[in-house]
C-alpha cells in the first residue's frame, strides 16, 4: 500500500526546478536532502504525471516506433542527452547502468532504459549504439527529427536549446538531466517519477526495487 504521508510533488514546480539544471551542472540533486527518505522514495513522485507523446524515434536497429509502442516494461527510465555532452550525460549514464547492475535478474527484465539524444544532427543510430555500448548493451538510444525531439521534450518537461560554439567548431547541447521514471497506461502511458541528476544508483535502484514490488507507490496521490 502506498503511504498516506508521502508528498507529492507539484509537476509545475518540479519542471521550474529542473529547468534550472543543464550540462555543465554540479552534480548535486534533491535526493541529496536527508528528507527524501520520508516521502517513501528518492525520487519525486508526480501529483500530475506527464503524458507519453506519440512521437516516432528511429532505434539503434533502425526500427521506427512511437515512444508509446515502446513501453512494452512495467517501468522504462528514460534520460534526455547527446554522444558529445562531455561530463553530465557520462555520470548519468554511467549511474543507470549501475543501477541495473544493482537489480536482480528478475526485476532487470521488468526495466528498460531510453536515451533520446537531444543532438540528432549528430546522433545517428551507429553513433548512438556505440555510445550506449560503453555503458549497458541493453539501454536503447532513439534519434529522429529535431521538431520530434523538442516536442517530446516539452511533454517530459524536459528543457533543450543549442549551447554555445566551441573551439573545435563543434557546440553543445543545453538541457535539463532528470531521470524520468515511466509506466504504460491505457491511454499509452505516463511520467509518474522523477530522479534529479545526482540520484545515486544505489538509491535509484532501491526506488525501482520498490516501485517494482508495489506499483501503487507510483500512482499520484
Amino acid at each position: 500500500m502506498r503511504d498516506p504521508m508521502r508528498r507529492a510533488v507539484p509537476a509545475g514546480l518540479l519542471a521550474l526546478t529542473l529547468l534550472l539544471a543543464g550540462c555543465g551542472g554540479t552534480g548535486a540533486g534533491a535526493a541529496d536532502d536527508p528528507d527524501r527518505a520520508d516521502d517513501g522514495l528518492y525520487g519525486a513522485v508526480l501529483d500530475q504525471p506527464y503524458p507519453v507523446p506519440t512521437v516516432p524515434f528511429e532505434d539503434t536497429g533502425g526500427a521506427t516506433k512511437s515512444l508509446t509502442e515502446r513501453l512494452d516494461k512495467p517501468l522504462t527510465l528514460v534520460f534526455f542527452g547527446y554522444t558529445h555532452c562531455p561530463d553530465i550525460c557520462i555520470a548519468v549514464m554511467s549511474d543507470l547502468a549501475s543501477t541495473m547492475a544493482r537489480l536482480s535478474e528478475k526485476q532487470a527484465d521488468q526495466v528498460q532504459v531510453l536515451f533520446v539524444t537531444t543532438d540528432p544532427a549528430r546522433d545517428d543510430a551507429a553513433a548512438l549504439r556505440e555510445y550506449l555500448d560503453r555503458f549497458d548493451p541493453s539501454f536503447e538510444g532513439l534519434t529522429g527529427p529535431m521538431k520530434d525531439v523538442l516536442r517530446a521534450g516539452r511533454s517530459f518537461h524536459v528543457g533543450i536549446e543549442k549551447g554555445r560554439k566551441l573551439p573545435t567548431g563543434g557546440y553543445e547541447v543545453t538541457h535539463s538531466t532528470p531521470v524520468l521514471g515511466v509506466v504504460p497506461t491505457d491511454e499509452g502511458g505516463s511520467v509518474r517519477v522523477v530522479w534529479t541528476e545526482g540520484t545515486s544508483a544505489a538509491k535509484m535502484a532501491a526506488d525501482v526495487e520498490d516501485a517494482l514490488a508495489d506499483p501503487d507507490l507510483l500512482e499520484p496521490a
